[in-house]
């Protein structure tokens, strides 16, 4: 399903629930063949539009990407259940990608990749275009994703990515709980990036974050582009069998920066690593963090416990309300 340039869009089922059947699994077969000569359908695809409402929906075995809203703004993804194989491949959940005003809330979602991934561009094609995806709302949010992340900032985030705010998040068997994934040639920033209120449960890594993630979409990309990775904070976190809490890999010459993390309680799995932690080319600050973090996140002890604040005023989204809209069919 593919709409573009639209000044309002509301996708919904009027009754208790509805469900779209991407019908996915002679794509997957086809794309792990190497039989398609082409791109695989994404189940929604928003682009150029502003006032979006998707709500009250099921979606099932999406051929790739569940929802992706692009170059939009004024964006409501609320009550959404997403169903696909953990071994279904790119079958992300829901994609902002270069969107203004975005809030995501009350989703479930079942993937065999990321189960939110915020984009905004790919290498010079997304530096020239230069639109971020900024004052994105996640919340209520609850992911199983064996071998992805619950949230996933990159690794196409050329055009920037800033002021989000992620809370109340159930992770339940996935890889990794919010990663940052980026390259040298991306350009682009992720900065500005709240989480609160996070439980996870089976993972291998708690916190990740990747400055050699992927390739690129050619040979033009400018090897000079380097990434701007600042203002990363994480609270009131809670995860149980953990097989490493962190994997925290910057660039070399451009750390990411600023990151903070406090109230973090990890309980590591039986046949966890013997170093929790690793940590390069990264700087930031802890407090209240168990087990104790690398030297490059020193503990700033129990008095600052309130470090890594969420921000207490409220973005322009939070102030939407999602519509309620009647349906009433005529008879002859």
């Amino acid at each position: 399903m593919l709409k573009e340039s639209f000044n309002s869009i509301l996708i919904w089922n009027p009754g208790e629930n509805g469900t779209i059947d991407g019908q996915g699994a002679p794509w997957w077969e086809k794309f792990h063949k190497g039989e398609l000569k082409y791109t695989r359908p994404y189940l929604i695809e928003i682009m150029y539009s502003e006032n979006i409402q998707i709500s009250n929906l099921t979606l099932v075995d999406s051929p790739s990407w569940n929802i992706h809203p692009v170059y939009s703004s004024n964006v409501i993804v609320q009550g959404i259940t997403i169903l696909a194989p953990v071994t279904s491949p790119n079958t992300d959940g829901i994609n902002p990608d270069s969107c203004t005003n975005t809030r995501i809330e009350d989703c479930y979602i079942v993937s065999g990749d990321d189960c939110v991934a915020v984009k905004s561009g790919w290498d010079e094609y997304g530096i020239a275009f230069g639109m971020p995806t900024k004052q994105l709302v996640i919340r209520r949010l609850t992911c199983i994703s064996p071998f992805s992340a619950v949230i996933a900032l990159g690794s196409e985030m050329s055009g920037g990515i800033r002021d989000v705010r992620a809370e109340d998040i159930v992770a339940i068997n996935t890889e990794s709980g919010v990663r940052i994934k980026t390259a040298v040639g991306r350009g682009g920033y992720v900065k500005d990036i709240y989480v609160r209120g996070m439980t996870m449960e089976t993972m291998k890594w708690a916190f990740w974050m990747t400055g050699n993630y992927g390739s690129h979409a050619d040979n033009n990309y400018d090897p000079n582009a380097l990434p701007l990775i600042q203002n990363i904070n994480y609270r009131d976190v809670v995860a149980q069998n953990v097989t490493m809490a962190a994997r925290l890999e910057g660039i070399s010459g451009d750390p990411f920066t600023g990151i903070c993390m406090s109230n973090v309680t990890i309980n590591l799995a039986k046949k966890s690593k013997k170093v929790p932690w690793t940590c390069t080319d990264v700087a930031g600050i802890s407090s209240g963090v168990v087990p104790p973090p690398c030297d490059l996140l020193p503990d700033q002890g129990p008095e600052k416990i309130a470090a890594c604040n969420f921000p207490t005023e409220s973005l322009p989204i939070d102030n939407v309300e999602v519509q309620m809209c009647s349906y009433r069919r005529k008879y002859l």
